[in-house]
Formats: C-alpha cells, structure tokens, sequence
C-alpha cells in the first residue's frame, strides 16, 4: 500500500476519526491590532508605517471579536501589531478581553511610546504576558535590524519594568544571519531579564523580509540543536514560529539522552503518534488590523473577515484552514515524515518559497526513512 495521497481512502478516514480539539478552536489567537509602529524593521510581515490605518477594526468591533474568541474556546490571546501602543484604546480592549475569560497578552515595539505608566494601567486590566522583541545580545545588532537607533535599550527598559511590576515576560527574537552567532549571548539575556519564554522566530519571506534574512537548510539545523540544549538546560522554555521541525529536533534529543524511546506515543514504525503540533491554521489563527482571518500572520491568504463572518465559522469551516489541519493533504517529504504530526513543516515557508502551502518545508534538511527525493517510500 502507498503512501501517496488518495482521496478516497482519506475521505473515508476522515470520517471515521473524531474531531480533535484544534479542529473547533485554536489554542492561540492573535489581533494585529493596528499596523502603525515607529520602528522600521528588516523583516516586517506587516510593512509597518508609523500612521494608523482608518480601516482598523474599531474598539467595539475589536470588543465584538474578543467575545468570539472567548465563545470559541480560545484560551491564549494575543494583540500584536505594529505597534498595539498606537491604539489609545489598548488598555480598554485588554481589560474587555480579561472580563470575557481570555489569557490577554500584548507585544509592544521597542519604543518610548510603551511607557511604564501604560505597562502599569495594563498589568492592572488583566494583562497576563508581556513579549517585546530583542534580535541581538548587543545594541548594535538589534537595532541595525529595528531600524531605529536606541530600539534595544528602549526593549530592555520595558523587559526590566515589566520585572519590576511582576509582569511575566516574554522575549522574541527573529533569527537570521544577522544574529546567528549570538544564539549562547541572547540566551544569557533571556535568563538576565526573567523572562518565561523564549520565543525564536525563523522569517518568511513575507512583506519586507526578503530571502537574504533566511538561513541554509543546515545552518538551522545546527541552530535548532544549539536551541534545544538551551532549552534543556532549564530556566526558561524554549519555542519556535515557523520552524516545527524544533520539536522533531527536541524528540531526538530526549531520544538520544534516554534508554527508553521517543515518547510512549511512536509505533512500531517510528511514527509519531502524539499531541498535533501548533502550525499555521492548526491551533492558530490570525486577525488583520482590518479584520481579515488568515492562518497566520506569514500566510497571507485570507479566509474571510470577521466583520462580515463568524471568527469560529471560518476557523473550523474554510477550505483553507479544513486542509491546512489535514495531514494527508501535506505533499512531498513533509507529508511521509513521520515526524509529521508534532511538526507538519512551516506551510507559511512552502507557501511564500514554492507557491504551494501544502508542499515540503525547504529549510528542512530532514530525509524521512525511505525518502528517495521524488516519491514516497513503499509501505511493508
């Protein structure tokens, strides 16, 4: 029996498995809440210019779609930008989404915009989990990378506010070869402002980012390896965006640090038969400053909009977001890995690098067993 795709056979299965959790709801939400920002980043998705849209989702639509989410069963909420500093209304909205049951988050831009007043007035509206962006352990890099002189001491002021006042912290960092061997150093920084998450983001190339911020296959490889050490280390956790393939990475570390297998969850053939990993449109889903759905903010099709469309009806509905959850959609290497459950490769990545959001991940280096280039390998 062959593991190429087959309709039929897949329709059939489909219909004999429950729903899993992540098919009615994603465990994370996030509002780009304005695309307006002062910085000028390298690798902006958004294309962010320091004015407000007119079109932005007004605050009592933004209040509308928290409820949604909250209905939905979203735990996790996010308010991104831009800037979510812009929006006057910031502390309103987190406050609104508390009140509805949401875990709210904000990431702030590196700026003077995010006062420490602010912080306050939004740790006293619920606010859970601060995530503010550092892609350098010096200056220098950082805001080379920001565009705007002085954006990491301002990034730092906040990480260090945020301490003061008992806020948990987050730290994002876009990886790239602007940065690459700073990995050991912005480790150190993660640990010295107490932050809980390490949040590593490999780019797409979406909006400003081109393909000269992507690194080699290989050479993310060797960095995702460098990452899972850091992360077994303890002190914080460690996570990707747009490089699943970390948790293929940290499975074969636990593997070759035990006497036992991978996890209780792999066959007899070494497939991974555990939790579904989070990926674009599986457990995750994006709302534009507009109020447009889209997988994530580095897969830019949309999938309707919230002001004419239930959020809920298109997360578990749509086309789109039906095949993206759909592991017998995924093409290529991808989709005979047998990692494929936990990881699933970037389709934000196939999309923007090959036209095709269900092929093979290209900056996965990883040859499943049987793996000839061109087709799968036969089934015993």
């Amino acid at each position: 029996m062959s593991l190429h795709r087959d309709a039929s056979s897949g329709d059939a299965l489909r219909r004999r498995v429950p729903a899993t959790p992540f098919d009615q709801h994603p465990l994370l939400a996030i509002w780009e809440v304005t695309q307006a920002c002062d910085l000028a980043c390298a690798h902006c998705r958004a294309c962010a210019t320091p004015s407000r849209d007119a079109a932005e989702l007004t605050t009592d639509e933004g209040k509308h779609l928290l409820e949604q989410i909250a209905a939905m069963g979203t735990p996790l909420m996010v308010l991104t930008g831009g800037d979510p500093a812009k929006r006057p209304d910031l502390v309103e909205l987190v406050s609104h989404g508390t009140r509805a049951g949401l875990t709210m988050a904000v990431t702030p831009s590196g700026t003077p915009l995010f006062t420490g007043e602010l912080l306050e007035s939004l740790r006293d509206a619920g606010m859970q989990r601060l995530a503010v962006s550092v892609d350098g352990a010096a200056p220098e890099t950082h805001d080379a990378f920001r565009g705007v002189r002085g954006s990491f001491a301002e990034s730092e002021r906040i990480l260090r506010t945020a301490n003061a006042l008992g806020v948990p912290v987050q730290v994002n960092t876009s990886l790239g070869p602007h940065n690459l061997d700073q990995i050991e150093a912005m480790a150190d920084f993660v640990a010295s402002v107490r932050a809980v998450l390490w949040s590593v983001f490999i780019v797409v190339p979406t909006g400003r980012a081109t393909r000269s911020l992507l690194l080699p296959a290989s050479r993310l490889e060797a960095a995702l390896e460098q990452l899972a050490t850091i992360a077994q280390r303890g002190g914080f956790d460690v996570k990707t965006t747009a490089a699943p393939q970390f948790r293929r990475v940290m499975l074969q570390h636990h593997e070759r640090r035990s006497t036992v297998g991978i996890l209780d969850d792999v066959d007899e053939a070494g497939v991974v038969k555990g939790p579904r990993g989070i990926n674009d449109g599986v457990g995750f889903v994006f709302v534009s400053h507009r109020g447009e759905v889209f997988p994530s903010g580095f897969l830019p099709i949309a999938a309707g909009n919230v002001r004419d469309a239930s959020i809920a009806d298109v997360y578990r509905g749509h086309p789109m977001f039906t095949q993206l959850r759909d592991l017998d959609a995924i093409g290529g290497k991808c989709g005979v890995c047998p990692f494929k459950r936990v990881c699933g490769g970037s389709r934000a990545r196939a999309f923007a690098m090959t036209g095709d959001m269900m092929g093979e991940d290209p900056l996965c280096p990883y040859s499943p067993p049987g793996w000839n280039g061109g087709s799968a390998p036969p089934r015993e």
